[in-house]
């Protein structure tokens, strides 16, 4: 099988992962930031978060998945008209 010439995935030349770090809001703030975020997102890279508000963001987050699982749960394992749950 010949070898063939794969994208880089978001390294730089040495292999390492290459991941811009700027602070997300002042991006958000800028004209071409929001563009520039999902120009970057959809070529596979990503973007760290180093503003002030980094970890409220992800506490964020954390709190929505939370959020989704139990809401997958109420809606796969409804619970029972009998007082029991499934």
């Amino acid at each position: 099988m010949s070898e063939r010439n794969k994208p880089h995935n978001g390294r730089d030349l040495d292999g390492h992962f290459k991941v811009v770090q700027a602070d997300v809001d002042d991006l958000q703030t800028d004209p071409q930031g929001a563009e520039f975020i999902r120009d970057d997102v959809r070529l596979g890279g990503a973007i760290a978060d180093i503003g002030p508000q980094a970890g409220q963001h992800g506490a964020h987050v954390a709190d929505l998945i939370a959020e989704n699982r139990e809401n997958v749960e109420r809606t796969v394992h409804p619970p029972r008209g009998d007082g029991r749950s499934s």
